[in-house]
C-alpha cells in the first residue's frame, strides 16, 4: 500500500499549514491527532499512537534541547518502507501506519517522532506500532544531537547500528 494520503496540519507555534504524508520528515511541531487521522478508518477497532518526546536529560546529564538531522533521500524511503511493512506484515488485521519524524531543534517535552497504527484489533495495532519504532531505530538514517544545559556544548548521541551496515 502506498502512503499517499495527506492531511492539513496546523503548527502549534505559528498556525502554519503544512502537508503531512503517512511517511514524512518535518521541522515543525507534529500534531499527533493529525497523524492518527491518516490511519483512522471505519474498520479499525484500535488506533495506537506512540510519541517519542524530548526529555530533560540523557543518562542523568541535563540537556536544553535535541537537534535532529536526516539524510532525506534515504530517510523518506526508509520511513515509507515501515509504513508499507505494517500493511504487509499485518495485512490480515487491515493494519495501516503513519510515521512523522522531526528534524532540527526539538525542545524538551516536544515530540521527536509520532507513529500511529490502526488495525481491526488492539493486539495487532500495539504489536505493529512497537515494530515501527524498534525498526526505525535501526533502519532510518536520522541522527540525534544532545545540546547540554548551561553553555551550548553538544554531542551526537551514539545510536544503534544500521541493519545491513558493515
Amino acid at each position: 500500500m502506498a502512503a499517499d494520503a495527506n492531511v492539513n496540519v496546523e503548527d502549534d507555534a505559528g498556525g502554519v499549514d503544512m502537508k503531512v504524508a503517512r511517511a514524512a520528515l518535518t521541522d515543525a511541531d507534529i500534531d499527533p491527532r493529525a497523524v492518527e487521522a491518516l490511519v483512522a478508518r471505519p474498520g479499525a477497532g484500535a488506533i495506537v499512537t506512540f510519541l517519542g518526546v524530548t526529555r530533560d536529560n540523557t543518562d542523568g546529564r541535563p540537556i536544553d534541547w535535541l537537534e535532529y538531522e536526516a539524510f532525506d533521500e534515504m530517510a523518506l524511503p526508509a520511513l515509507q518502507a515501515l509504513v508499507d511493512g505494517v500493511a504487509e506484515r499485518w495485512a490480515g488485521a487491515g493494519a495501516q501506519a503513519a510515521v512523522v519524524h522531526r528534524t532540527g531543534r526539538v525542545d524538551i517535552g516536544r515530540a521527536s517522532v509520532v507513529i500511529a497504527v490502526s488495525a481491526a484489533h488492539r493486539a495487532e495495532a500495539f504489536e505493529a506500532c512497537r515494530w515501527v519504532i524498534d525498526t526505525l531505530k535501526t533502519t532510518v538514517p536520522i541522527w540525534k544531537k544532545d545540546v547540554w544545559a548551561g553553555g551550548g556544548a553538544s554531542a551526537w548521541v551514539a545510536g544503534q547500528a544500521m541493519e545491513g551496515a558493515g
